[in-house]
């Protein structure tokens, strides 16, 4: 029996396991991939507060990790599949395991979302990756595509530029999404090419990608791009599959959360990408983490007056 079991070793989740061992209630972190969540993916992040020069998202991470299992928080890293919400006993089943805790804190975050065109899914690992820092190395001196137009997309364009020979970025619109310093810095790198008002509806090859099939939405034209390889950064779309129909989820799949991020259901807060919100980044989702544990708080001294 736990205190609290938090899903989710993202930012979110480790912070939010930091205040709540720190107060001492009895925490498990369950966490299906490696600690860190996206940001883990992150060649280098330059917005974290404290590091002036920028810092690569997997030290960042690990030190997240190092901290949080230095004040004890246990850490499980199993699927969670489903669970009990309602009650004052929650329950949480992971592998073949089921976890029960007075409260539970949903901190899944989100994965990429996908094109959902023609080759994309037969050619995944074969050219086709969400991820540069994790897969930018395959394409060394090699000519790639990038889809999007976000601050991830032109992000991880000029990280590619480091080690692809070109960098062709595909955007559906006349313009970038990008905050105006992450455009600058790709409009005037000379390996970094654009096509404009385009989308990607087929990738092709078949033991590895060998071209896009791309359609100008503006004048109808098709033509190929021949590449070796492309990385989607279209969006994400939040974990939150295995949540009962009993918790409020907004239209997209993001869960709903008050002010003190009290989920509909007692005992059971969100934070970081999944939490229903403007903005996503380390800073905020760190935020949802700290903050979270004032809730926490009122909700076991409410509970401890029940009669």
């Amino acid at each position: 029996m736990y205190d609290v079991i938090i899903i989710g070793a993202g930012p979110g989740g480790m912070t939010a396991g930091i205040y709540a061992a720190r107060a001492g209630y009895k925490t498990m972190i369950l966490e299906t991939g490696a600690p860190g969540g996206q940001a883990s993916t992150t060649e280098t992040i330059e917005n974290y507060p404290g590091f002036p020069g920028g810092v690569s998202g997997p030290e960042l991470m690990m030190k997240f990790y190092e901290q949080t299992v230095s004040f004890g928080v246990e850490m499980d890293f199993q699927h969670v599949t489903s669970i009990e919400a309602e009650g004052n006993i929650k329950k949480v089943s992971a592998g073949d395991t089921t976890y029960e805790a007075q409260s539970i804190i949903i901190a899944s975050g989100a994965r990429p979302r996908v094109l959902g065109v023609k080759g994309e899914g037969k050619l995944r690992g074969k050219g086709v990756s969400y991820c540069a820092t994790c897969d930018g190395f395959f394409f060394k001196d090699r000519e790639v595509a990038v889809v999007g137009g976000g601050d991830t997309a032109i992000e991880e364009a000029l990280y590619l530029t480091k080690i692809c020979s070109k960098v062709t970025v595909i955007h559906r619109r006349g313009e970038l999404r990008a905050t105006k310093i992450v455009q600058d810095r790709a409009l005037k790198n000379e390996k970094i090419n654009f096509i404009w008002d385009s989308v990607v509806d087929g990738i092709i090859g078949e033991n590895s990608l060998t071209a896009l099939s791309l359609h100008n939405v503006k004048t109808q034209e098709r033509e190929l791009l021949k590449v070796d390889g492309v990385f989607i950064f279209v969006g994400y779309i939040p974990n939150s599959d295995y949540l009962p129909s009993s918790i409020s989820l907004d239209q997209w799949g993001y869960v709903l959360a008050d002010d003190h991020l009290q989920t509909n259901i007692p005992g059971v807060f969100t934070v970081g990408d999944i939490r229903q919100k403007n903005l996503r980044q380390v800073a905020t989702a760190v935020g949802d983490g700290a903050a979270v544990i004032t809730a926490l708080d009122k909700y076991f001294a409410d509970k401890g007056g029940e009669s």
